[in-house]
């Protein structure tokens, strides 16, 4: 009599399913590489961070030392023939395969300071019912966060290919994006943007004066738009601005600038891109410790960003599934929805084979609107809306 499968053995078996389903074999050609792939996934799901040796202890492995079942993992994130986007492009293409073109895509765009490391990571990601699932990225050396066109254009050719075509996107970036080249390259592939912009950038006015946008500044508790201006300096006109001051102290001003004509639904659509504060808190220490990982090189800690990616979209959509079929209070402790899509469904892998709950598709988003969106608390939820003065200028 054989004993039954392990959870590692069986969220392993599920994973690679889904990667023979969905990966062609010319990106991975080596079936090694998406074994070990798909442990790395377990390994993070089970030990929740980044450890080799903690990963070993749940795969399954002819290795009876620790070390060298340690070492498998290293092998595998120096590997030059692991081809990042081919192994996750295909992924992200079958968690869309129900979207339809009418359904928008939000992307933000962001740069981080990697800690403890010469390196910085530009990532593209889709906002996606509350979180942030990363696209493409690129790990790179770097002195600082500022970074030039040229450093983050792969990023987006990269995210373009890996997205169904036909599918109306809109790009979110903060204030250090603001190049002619990325508006350039924009309008080339009819992408949508909401950009910010800082308070010396210059706008050539309707009336044909030119100021610059922190002159328009509103008064706190406003929102004035701007329609049908130009940005002297990236060459962009026709274009649309939305500029608003929060009520509050320390409150910095909102410049914000839009293919489309602006009104405040274009301030929520901006505010989309803080989701992403939320995946650096799940590469970070409220999730999946990125910087322990100790990894020495930008093209290993690509690797990395691959496992990580791969994750996040996996338990994502087993979180979505969980909510579809209305069970997210088996794992979820609060009345209303608490916690993220990612967290519910890394919750019910860790759980779902010791109780013999149901499996959920993998790498499936829903493109419905989101049935219970996340509230922290009924007594946040029960604040009122701030309310604007709004003022049409142009």
């Amino acid at each position: 009599m054989t004993d039954s499968p392990t959870d590692s053995q069986q969220m392993f078996r599920t994973l690679m399913r889904a990667f023979l389903q969905h990966l062609p074999r010319s990106a991975w050609r080596d079936i090694r590489r998406l074994v070990i792939l798909a442990w790395a996934v377990v390994g993070l799901c089970l030990t929740k961070k980044v450890t080799f040796a903690g990963w070993g202890e749940y795969t399954d492995s002819q290795a009876t030392q620790a070390a060298s079942r340690a070492r498998r993992f290293a092998r595998w994130f120096d590997k030059a023939q692991i081809q990042v986007q081919a192994l996750y492009a295909p992924l992200v293409r079958a968690a869309l395969t129900d979207w339809a073109p009418t359904e928008r895509l939000y992307l933000a765009l962001d740069v981080s300071v990697i800690k403890g490391s010469p390196f910085v990571l530009i990532r593209i990601s889709l906002i996606y019912r509350g979180r942030a699932i990363p696209l493409a990225w690129r790990v790179f050396c770097h002195a600082s966060a500022s970074v030039a066109f040229v450093d983050y254009a792969p990023v987006l050719e990269q995210a373009l290919a890996c997205l169904p075509s036909g599918l109306p996107i809109l790009l979110l970036a903060d204030r250090g994006f603001v190049h002619a080249e990325l508006f350039q390259w924009l309008q080339r592939h009819q992408w949508h943007y909401r950009i910010r912009l800082t308070g010396d950038i210059l706008i050539h006015l309707p009336n044909h004066h030119v100021v610059p946008v922190g002159s328009l500044r509103p008064p706190k508790g406003a929102a004035h738009f701007y329609h049908g201006v130009g940005l002297l300096g990236v060459g962009l006109r026709p274009c649309h601005l939305a500029l608003a001051q929060l009520d509050g102290p320390n409150q910095d001003p909102w410049y914000l600038v839009s293919d489309e004509p602006t009104d405040l639904q274009t301030f929520e659509e901006y505010g989309l891109r803080f989701d992403l504060e939320e995946n650096f808190l799940d590469d970070k220490s409220n999730g999946f410790q990125v910087e322990s990982s100790r990894l020495e090189t930008a093209a290993a800690l690509e690797r990395l960003f691959l496992v990580l990616a791969v994750a996040t979209l996996y338990f994502t959509s087993v979180g979505v599934g969980v909510v579809r079929h209305k069970l997210r209070q088996w794992v979820d402790t609060h009345w209303d929805r608490g916690m993220s899509y990612l967290k519910i469904g890394w919750s019910w892998l860790r759980q779902q084979y010791r109780r013999r709950w149901p499996q959920m598709p993998p790498f499936w988003l829903d493109p419905a609107p989101d049935p219970e969106p996340a509230m922290a608390s009924r007594r946040q939820a029960a604040r009122p809306k701030p309310t604007w003065i709004v003022a049409f200028k142009y």
